[in-house]
């Protein structure tokens, strides 16, 4: 190429040139994509004319457009697996018996305590909003940590009831706990 005076080696037209080239190129990427098809996280291949908008169910000849199968896509974040933990739980509520000069209804998360709430106060292992399974509370549905409490440590938990009374019959159980992150 030869230079052109001190403003570099491209003109107008060689200019347009480059702008074409780097059209053209993101075009075929773009049908390279498409083309090579891609597969769920099932790892079900879908077809190539499924992706095609123009192309409808009724009219698509779906021997002449063979699926492709792709590899599977690695950046998909795996979902987190349950794990069994066993604990010592107890029972608290929000009376001054229960959590004394912190009986204010407000948890260790800046959680404020509303009628009809179900949560766990955890050792700090567990960070705030782990979700918990616990056995013959909360009718076996997920439950998440929202507070803290002094003598909670280790693999201790403390499930959260309304009134002191139901707190108390809950007793001390030791539980196999499902635990996720």
């Amino acid at each position: 190429m030869k230079r052109i005076g001190t403003t570099g080696y491209f003109d107008a037209r060689q200019w347009g040139r480059v702008i074409r080239t780097m059209i053209l190129t993101a075009v075929i990427t773009y049908a390279v994509y498409f083309a090579a098809g891609y597969t769920s996280a099932d790892d079900r291949t879908i077809p190539l004319y499924s992706l095609a908008p123009s192309v409808s169910a009724e009219n698509s000849n779906a021997d002449a457009l063979p699926a492709v199968k792709a590899a599977p896509l690695s950046n998909i974040p795996e979902e987190p697996v349950w794990q069994t933990v066993r604990m010592r739980v107890t029972a608290y509520c929000t009376c001054s018996i229960c959590c004394g000069r912190s009986a204010d209804g407000i948890t260790a998360s800046q959680y404020k305590i509303r009628p009809g709430d179900k949560f766990v106060a955890a050792d700090r292992k567990f960070r705030f909003g782990t979700r918990m399974i616990v056995p013959g509370y909360n009718g076996g549905n997920p439950i998440k940590v929202l507070d803290r409490g002094g003598k909670i440590r280790g693999d201790r938990l403390d499930v959260f009831f309304p009134s002191h009374r139901v707190a108390k019959k809950w007793g001390v159980r030791y539980l196999d706990v499902q635990v996720r992150e």
